[in-house]
């Protein structure tokens, strides 16, 4: 199994910076595309950035040029830097991770537990 911890979430006012932190750990072979996506209330959970074993970042147009997703592959872990944070940012963030674990062939996703981002206006 593969778990993921997510850190850095909190309450930041509009304007704000945030770093969001995902540790992956477990019987990892190797670990694929890592993500984060976000869910609002009432909202279906979006992918926020993706971003490749080799280090290739994707984002959602709503974060583009606000966000950098990143990752440090000897740790497993990925970041989430958010800066001009905005209350439509306001959401869980949750980290994904398509790992091989040690042994196996296929990759599979794995999920964190969520961390809240909370932008007041």
């Amino acid at each position: 199994q593969v778990q993921l911890v997510e850190s850095g979430g909190g309450l930041v006012q509009a304007g704000g910076s945030l770093r969001l932190s995902c540790a992956a750990s477990g019987s990892i072979f190797s670990i694929n595309d890592m993500a984060w996506y976000r869910q609002a209330p009432g909202k279906q959970r979006e992918l926020v950035a993706v971003i490749t074993s080799a280090g290739r970042g994707n984002y959602a147009d709503s974060v583009k040029g606000r966000f950098t997703i990143s990752r440090d592959n000897a740790k497993n872990t990925v970041y989430l830097q958010m800066i001009s944070l905005k209350p439509e940012d306001t959401a869980v963030y949750y980290c994904n991770a398509g790992a091989i674990l040690m042994g196996q062939i296929f990759s599979r996703d794995y999920w964190g537990q969520g961390t809240q981002v909370t932008v007041s206006s």
